[in-house]
């Protein structure tokens, strides 16, 4: 048998991307329908942790422009992720595009203050 455990911490790693994938997956191959199965198991559930679920512990900083600063914009992008230059002026040229993904409140807070003195346009989600 598999260890579950070692499976819902693989789940959780999932991208969107990937998530879609599992779900055509399960549909075509297996007749599997996921949404209805997650309503059934999550309805019980959802009451108990509404509180805990509404707070969030993982946020995306997105360079929504890179404003009239550019060159500070690309410096603080380079800074806050290890980019090379050219990566980062590729970000930012980009944008919008993410910067951090997948951070704490306060890391993302932080990059955000770093690239809003840089002049940037920046969303947290």
């Amino acid at each position: 048998m598999a260890d579950v455990k070692k499976l819902a911490e693989e789940l959780t790693k999932l991208t969107v991307l990937e998530v879609n994938e599992l779900k055509t997956i399960l549909k075509e191959e297996y007749g599997i329908e996921p949404a209805a199965a997650a309503v059934a198991v999550a309805g019980p559930a959802a009451d108990a942790g509404a509180a805990a679920a509404d707070e969030k512990t993982e946020f995306t900083v997105t360079l929504k422009d890179a404003g009239s600063q550019k060159v500070a914009v690309i410096k603080a992008v380079k800074e806050l992720t290890g980019l090379g230059l050219g990566e980062a002026k590729a970000l930012v040229d980009n944008a919008p595009s993410p910067i951090k993904e997948k951070v704490s409140k306060d890391e993302a807070e932080a990059a955000k203050k770093a690239l809003e003195d840089a002049g940037a346009a920046v969303e947290l989600a």
